[in-house]
């Protein structure tokens, strides 16, 4: 209970707390210290190949990645490896400005200060290393650290439950990176970060026709031991990780037909975590920052209370193969043959909207319907991305609508779970519509609430902020939380904000596939944005912001590609 009353009063004491520096604006420049992106030293580093469009394994469509089964499952090899990586936590561009130069990656981070660290616990694989092992991804060397060594015995064991060819990934938050700038409030952008990340691993598997899911029976004491995160002597000096989640990822199971595996766990054998621990380590951490970290005790605090303590031996059932999981029937208005990669290269945040540029109807449609998630059926026949996520969708969508040819501007609404349609109409405003808007799919849970301009209320609730209110559409995301604090538990909290990145992130890309733009918005104020659509209490609330349409450019940067060429 104790910790329960700490989670929430740091989500109360962090509504109105914004861009409280600790530090001076030269912690930007962490960027261009040598090797910033090395996390350990002394660490033997695999070099992946920086791979052309047009090698092997080549990038799917970017709409087959949401069609099961469109994308052939590759096999793990040290390419398909290199592109995972790619799509996943890479480097996408480098900006410059005058002499300030900084780096832009497929994940999105809140004010690109990237707290987020990727990790991969491999099986021995031909030109990687002839024994498995746990690797730190470094991206800017777009390489792998070795972290430590695993014996054949023991990664056997720990990976038995799982299809053949299963490899763990897993994410870990510094908190420094954006507490020196956003103060109490950066422990929630850290989680937002950690649900891009999760979205950009998933969409890279789906490029390879990998299947993947979070491990949500892992307790973070696991975690932290499965990636050395709990060695005080490793990071002497250096900054703390938090662990944050694992994801099992796999080839696609027609390929495992063979073998099927009728069941995937949730949850990894404790004793075999436990025992890895007495294996040689490298390392030891390499500071980053060069401030000394200012401590934020709210931010230790939320992030004890939301500790998740103890694993479940949880199972999921993999679906038949021939399974398709359903999905909303709005289609977009005409073929696109944009691959993957390059949606994923291109993903940028918007800075400036020019207040002008819409998009049409069906396009707004089918956007929304790649964010349903298809709760009614089981977890692993939800479409992509919702099939990684093992709980019921918690976030729904706040929408102000400004400029979609075919429908009102207005105030809007959408139900990402049918089960709380009922109880959301009960909570927001009585004099909401609750109507249709014209052309709306039959199976899209969108609904008119109030027609009118909302370019206003939309850049007031957002820090006053401008690109809330000159963009096509902006919103907020609005989650179930009391419920599911108390049926979960504090640690569910983080996962909250998980799902809201998740969503941000498939409205990233969908944006670039629709010749626009997005960003998220972290500055917002809560109790205003509640107070337009009548929330009272803490039973649901706003976590996250974001706005899409037609991007500004700014004429004085230069981009520059993410990579020098290697030597053939």
């Amino acid at each position: 209970m104790d910790s329960l009353k700490t989670v929430l009063r740091y989500h109360q004491e962090t509504k109105h707390q914004f861009h409280r520096f600790a530090r001076s604006l030269g912690y930007l420049d962490w960027a261009n210290q040598p090797d910033p992106f090395r996390r350990y030293q002394n660490a033997p580093v695999l070099h992946l190949p920086r791979l052309k469009p047009d090698d092997q394994p080549v990038s799917p469509l970017y709409d087959d990645l949401y069609r099961r089964g469109a994308v052939p499952a590759q096999s793990l090899t040290l390419h398909a490896i290199s592109r995972f990586f790619e799509y996943a936590l890479s480097l996408t561009a480098w900006k410059q400005a005058g002499e300030v130069r900084w780096a832009l990656r497929s994940n999105p981070s809140s004010g690109n200060l990237h707290p987020t660290e990727g990790y991969v616990l491999l099986g021995a694989l031909p030109q990687v290393a002839t024994t498995p092992g746990l690797y730190h991804y470094a991206s800017k060397e777009h390489g792998l650290e070795r972290r430590s060594d695993w014996s054949d015995t023991a990664f056997s064991r720990l990976l038995q439950p799982f299809p053949p060819d299963t490899f763990l990934f897993g994410l870990s938050s510094v908190h420094w990176r954006e507490a020196w700038k956003y103060g109490e409030r950066a422990f929630r952008y850290c989680q937002h970060d950690v649900g891009h990340a999760i979205g950009t691993a998933r969409i890279a598997a789906a490029a390879l026709g990998w299947r993947a899911v979070l491990l949500e029976g892992v307790s973070d004491d696991q975690i932290a031991a499965l990636l050395g995160l709990d060695r005080p002597e490793d990071f002497d000096g250096a900054e703390r990780e938090h662990p944050d989640c694992l994801m099992a990822i796999w080839p696609d199971e027609r390929r495992a037909a063979a073998s099927p595996t009728p069941t995937i766990p949730l949850f990894l054998d404790s004793e075999t975590v436990r025992t890895q621990t007495g294996c040689r380590w490298y390392g030891p951490g390499n500071r980053l920052s060069p401030d000394e970290p200012v401590a934020w005790p709210i931010i230790d605090e939320a992030a004890t209370a939301s500790w998740k303590a103890a694993g479940e031996s949880a199972l999921l059932d993999l679906p038949p193969a021939s399974s398709e999981e359903r999905r909303p029937s709005a289609a977009l208005s005409g073929p696109r043959r944009l691959s993957a990669g390059q949606i994923i290269h291109q993903r940028r945040s918007a800075v400036a909207f020019d207040g002008k540029t819409g998009m049409a109807a069906v396009d707004f449609f089918a956007m929304l319907a790649r964010l349903m998630p298809a709760p009614s059926v089981a977890v692993l026949a939800r479409p992509v991305p919702w099939d990684c996520l093992p709980w019921a969708p918690t976030i729904h969508l706040l929408l102000f609508v400004h400029r979609v040819e075919g429908i009102p501007p207005g105030l809007y609404g959408l139900v990402r779970n049918p089960a709380f349609a009922h109880r959301l109409k009960q909570i927001l405003h009585d004099a909401f519509a609750w109507t249709t808007p014209p052309g709306c799919p039959n199976d899209l849970p969108l609904f008119l609430l109030q027609e009118g301009d909302a370019r206003r209320v939309a850049a007031q609730v957002s820090c006053g902020q401008d690109i809330a209110g000159d963009s096509a559409f902006s919103l907020g995301m609005l989650a179930e939380f009391d419920s599911n604090l108390s049926r979960h538990g504090p640690w569910f909290y983080r996962r909250l904000f998980w799902e809201a990145g998740l969503v941000g992130q498939i409205l990233y890309l969908e944006a670039e596939a629709a010749g626009l733009r997005a960003t998220g918005i972290g500055c917002y104020f809560d109790d205003p944005v509640h107070q337009t659509f009548g929330i009272t209490g803490t039973e649901v609330q706003s976590l996250y912001h974001f706005t899409v349409g037609g991007s500004v450019e700014d004429a004085r940067l230069t981009t520059l590609p993410p990579y020098e060429p290697q030597n053939p």
